[in-house]
């Protein structure tokens, strides 16, 4: 089978990385054409700097990386230094990355992908703020219906919010964003916090990555050693949540996920529930899916996964 063709928009983030590192060490199913860089968890300077830093440890520099959209749509940044360092990957020792950015927009790369490719061949990785995706479907409309799918790490149901008591992170961040890409049309599939809070980092599962006696091993037992401190004080969960890398694992395996086809609807307008992900699970209302939602994972299958794989970087 010829590898899936990707692209990965991302505001790394610990998680982040361990996705992009996940997605590296899979070439022979997946083709990562670029990383787009969108400001979410740190500012966008941050994050394209963590981007690289990132393909430097796994020896993978000749992937490109691209900075894209600097702030929300129509809102101030809101960032997450609390949870991920003020380096957004405080754990492991950084270093100043010789990869240089790539000149183009991140936004132009997206739309000049979609273009030049084949259409339905590439998949939207979006693990961050939806800014960079909306952005090139506002510029560029023509490229919707050439996206094969996009697979994103965001929102809630049951799980409801992790920023505010009713929004996930990167829904909350770029509310407005949201809704374009969930009004779009384009096939969606969400992996939410109710999907992503069972994969968690324990202690045995972060020594096993740590044991692989390597430099991405080293790194990435770092990055979750500090990444889980936040989710372990706030949640009383013995390890931090791996939200991103479920992106990647829906891709690589997705008989770890299941989920439902429901409508996804997001708040834009109430102070109180602001990026709120109205996910119609249950089937009450007579809106269309446009969305299958993830609701489960099974997190030794995607712990066995995820190692196997950082064996090989």
């Amino acid at each position: 089978m010829r590898a899936r063709k990707i692209i990965i928009d991302t505001d790394p983030g610990q998680d982040d990385a361990v996705a992009i590192l996940l997605a590296l060490a899979s070439p022979e199913e997946l083709d990562l054409l670029g990383i787009t860089c969108v400001a979410g968890n740190v500012p966008l300077p941050l994050t394209s700097r963590n981007a690289r830093i990132v393909c430097e440890a796994a020896g993978k520099t000749d992937v490109p990386v691209y900075a894209g959209s600097k702030a929300p749509l129509a809102r101030p940044l809101i960032t997450a230094e609390h949870v991920h360092g003020q380096t957004g990957l405080d754990g492991p020792d950084l270093w100043e990355p010789q990869m240089p950015l790539a000149r183009e927009h991140g936004v132009d790369f997206i739309i000049d992908t979609l273009r030049a490719q084949e259409p339905g061949t590439v998949t939207l990785c979006a693990l961050g703020p939806l800014t960079n995706i909306a952005a090139a479907f506002n510029t560029a409309p023509d490229i919707i219906e050439r996206v094969q799918e996009i697979v994103m790490m965001g929102g809630a149901y049951f799980e409801v919010g992790n920023i505010t008591p009713a929004a996930e992170f990167n829904i909350y961040v770029d509310p407005e964003a949201a809704e374009i890409i969930f009004r779009s049309g384009a096939p969606i599939t969400v992996m939410p916090l109710d999907a992503t809070h069972q994969v968690l980092a324990t202690k045995p599962r972060v020594d096993a990555i740590r044991a692989l006696n390597s430099r991405v091993g080293q790194f990435t037992a770092d990055m979750l050693g500090f990444f889980e401190r936040f989710d372990v004080e706030k949640y009383g969960s013995e390890g931090g949540p791996l939200h991103d890398p479920c992106v990647i694992a829906w891709l690589l395996k997705p008989a770890l996920f299941s989920g439902r086809r429901v409508n996804v609807e997001i708040e834009t307008q109430s102070p109180l529930t602001l990026g709120m992900t109205v996910a119609d699970w249950w089937g009450v209302t007579d809106r269309a899916p446009n969305a299958l939602f993830i609701g489960d994972a099974d997190a030794d299958g995607f712990f066995d996964l995820l190692t196997e794989r950082l064996a090989r970087l």
